[in-house]
């Protein structure tokens, strides 16, 4: 595994975040799909909430006491509780950044790590470094996801005049 590549891709990753949402309006940031799908303002609170209580917990449990049961996640459910859709994109941007940055800091504080050290899950047996290599993964899903909202936004910016996206491509998977 390369650790390095990975802790600088996950270094990196808050300004690439930044970059893609920051031309948005608070209403586009909010804006949610017709499918429901989460707002780009729900994936940055993500963002910032898995950093916290997802990743950077499970990769310390894992070198600390592998044997140690995770924290319950439940991503849908804090989106609710956590009213993420009442939050603001700068802050939660900013927030996601000073969290990762905090992360970043630890991963490069450590002196040694155990990546092959493996422990049962209930979702079957998983080591730190399928956590480490996921969490950058993860980054890019939500880009992915984020940059599907810009594109189904750019196709409601045309609606009212009976402008389409099909020119530019369809959605592919």
């Amino acid at each position: 595994m390369n650790l390095e590549r990975l802790v600088a891709k996950l270094e990196q990753f808050p300004k690439t975040l930044s970059a893609m949402v920051t031309v948005l309006s608070d209403d586009e940031a909010r804006w949610k799909p017709p499918s429901g799908a989460w707002s780009v303002l729900e994936v940055v609170c993500h963002l910032a909430d898995e950093e916290v209580d997802d990743f950077r917990t499970r990769v310390r449990l894992m070198q600390e006491d592998p044997a140690a049961p995770w924290p319950g996640i439940d991503p849908e459910g804090w989106a609710r509780a956590r009213a993420y859709t009442n939050k603001n994109l700068r802050a939660e941007l900013d927030r996601f950044a000073r969290e990762r940055a905090e992360s970043v800091r630890w991963l490069r504080s450590r002196g040694s790590w155990d990546w092959a050290v493996s422990a049962l899950r209930p979702h079957g047996p998983i080591r730190a470094g399928d956590l480490m290599v996921s969490w950058a993964a993860h980054d890019a899903l939500h880009a992915r996801q984020i940059a599907k909202r810009m594109y189904e936004l750019a196709g409601e910016d045309g609606r009212p005049e009976g402008f389409s996206t099909r020119y530019a491509g369809e959605w592919g998977v």
